[in-house]
């Protein structure tokens, strides 16, 4: 492809503002350009918990959001999932202490499907039993949220600690806890669905 080919084919994209949704503060996440604004439709779009907050502590936690409508020169956004980055993850880990994982798929009010991964880290190793109790506190827990919360809110109580607040008050008493945080989570409901809403030229205006 030629140079003039190139610059050609960039001359003919527009640029498109990419907005967290608005129970994540309708933060800019930036720009992308386009030809169409219907082929943004679909589109993830990955930041950190620090995009939104503006905490730098909060870097270690990725969320991504997925484009679902165009207006004008921007594109909206809805929550399609997260996870702690893996340098997080790893620096978690100790020796002689025991990960309890749990793994759930859950449906939110509105009817949302999710697959949830809640993690546990504990002060010294735990018994089988010990797990099995403290995992069945995170699947009572996250079932409960996600039944009276609607997406926009479950998603805010995974991403800003609420759900794994609750999960280590239960759990510790059973055993002492280091770390407990919902570590994963993924949409399974489709959403782009919706359709551009791009104004019309005034000649094709009635």
């Amino acid at each position: 492809m030629s140079a003039k080919k190139v610059r050609d084919k960039w001359r003919s994209k527009a640029w498109y503002t990419v907005l967290a949704p608005p129970y994540f503060g309708n933060v800019e996440l930036g720009s992308i350009p386009a030809d169409e604004p219907a082929k943004l439709l679909g589109r993830v779009i990955e930041a950190t918990l620090y995009d939104i907050t503006g905490d730098f502590a909060h870097q270690y936690m990725k969320i991504y959001f997925q484009i679902v409508n165009i207006e004008g020169k921007t594109a909206h956004t809805v929550f399609k999932g997260h996870e702690y980055s893996r340098d997080y993850l790893r620096s978690l880990i100790r020796r002689r202490t025991t990960k309890v994982d749990g793994i759930f798929n859950v449906t939110t009010k509105d009817g949302y499907r999710l697959r949830v991964a809640v993690c546990a880290f504990t002060l010294s190793r735990i018994k089988t039993s010990q797990e099995t109790a403290i995992r069945k506190i995170m699947a009572k827990i996250v079932e409960e949220k996600s039944k009276a919360l609607t997406l926009d809110q479950f998603a805010q109580e995974m991403v800003l600690g609420k759900i794994a607040s609750d999960v280590y008050n239960e759990a510790k008493k059973i055993v002492p806890l280091r770390h407990v945080g919902v570590r994963k989570s993924k949409l399974l409901t489709p959403v782009v669905q919706l359709q551009t809403q791009t104004p019309l030229p005034e000649a094709e205006q009635s």
